[in-house]
């Protein structure tokens, strides 16, 4: 693995914000400083924003050990999806059938790491999956349910004050094209919005920037993740290294005052991709304080 250069005024500065001892992690063997400042984090809290992995970007690990990746990263927010595997040792995945002494240990991770999850997905829009969010304090539900169940989906937020993501992946899926999403959002409650994809929708040949504009009033979360163009081909790059737009995209939330969510999806490396995640998570923060 390369040396990480680290900027020494940079980390004297981060140091002097946490009373004089820089946060430290391990990424493969290299102690990595976080690049974000404590009013970096906090200009993240002033927006009403949560920012963390979408913890699918370690789904090569059971959950026990991609919590603690999560961490690594320097955050404590993440989002949960349904199927991960408890621990090699617990056969039970993480969802509606965490129960017992498998809902205790998956607590206990959490309460072990100090992390939070802000949302789940993309998950069945159903009870099982409205009730496991309220038992562990989950307030948004990304999902990508069929037509004719919005109206059951409606029902189910406002029976258990859930918000609800109407999730975009790529051409030809149901919801890539973010009018296709308006009009299933027509006749929705104020809990039913758009989970915004910036990805998919830049492999769907769209305009990550005008979706988002056009989804003004409707937005509830965002899996963001940051893709260059190579050829045919579209390679993950940590935010703000692509062609989504994210700097400007995370400008026109603010100017709508969205208060939501932010999942990083970082769907490369697979075994060794913290690093990144780690990179797009100080980017974002960095971003915000620039907003503030």
């Amino acid at each position: 693995m390369k040396n990480i250069t680290i900027n020494r005024r940079e980390m004297l500065r981060n140091a002097a914000f946490l009373g004089g001892l820089p946060v430290l992690s391990v990424l493969g063997g290299v102690p990595f400083v976080f690049a974000e400042d404590k009013p970096a984090q906090d200009a993240v809290k002033k927006l009403g924003w949560a920012i963390g992995p979408q913890i699918y970007s370690f789904n090569r690990f059971p959950f026990d050990e991609a919590i603690k990746k999560v961490k690594e990263t320097g955050s404590t927010s993440f989002e949960l999806y349904s199927g991960q595997r408890l621990s090699k040792n617990k056969p039970v995945n993480v969802g509606p059938n965490l129960k017992g002494d498998d809902l205790k240990f998956f607590n206990d991770l959490l309460a072990e790491t100090g992390c939070k999850p802000h949302a789940m997905g993309v998950c069945p829009a159903d009870k099982a999956h409205f009730e496991f969010a309220v038992k562990i304090g989950i307030s948004v539900l990304n999902v990508e349910p069929s037509f004719k169940d919005i109206p059951n989906v409606n029902k189910l937020a406002e029976e258990y004050k859930i918000k609800v993501g109407l999730h975009n992946h790529p051409k030809a899926s149901i919801y890539w094209d973010p009018e296709i999403v308006l009009n299933q959002l027509k006749d929705s409650g104020e809990l039913v919005g758009a989970c915004c994809d910036t990805g998919h929708w830049l492999r769907s040949g769209l305009d990550p920037l005008e979706s988002v504009k056009k989804f003004k009033g409707r937005i509830v979360s965002f899996h963001i993740k940051d893709l260059q163009k190579q050829g045919n081909n579209f390679v993950f790059v940590p935010l703000g290294k692509g062609d989504c737009k994210i700097v400007e995209i995370l400008s026109e939330v603010a100017a709508q005052k969205v208060k939501c969510p932010f999942s990083i999806e970082y769907e490369a490396e697979w075994n060794n991709n913290v690093k990144p995640v780690t990179e797009s998570v100080s980017f974002f923060r960095e971003t915000a304080a620039k907003l503030i």
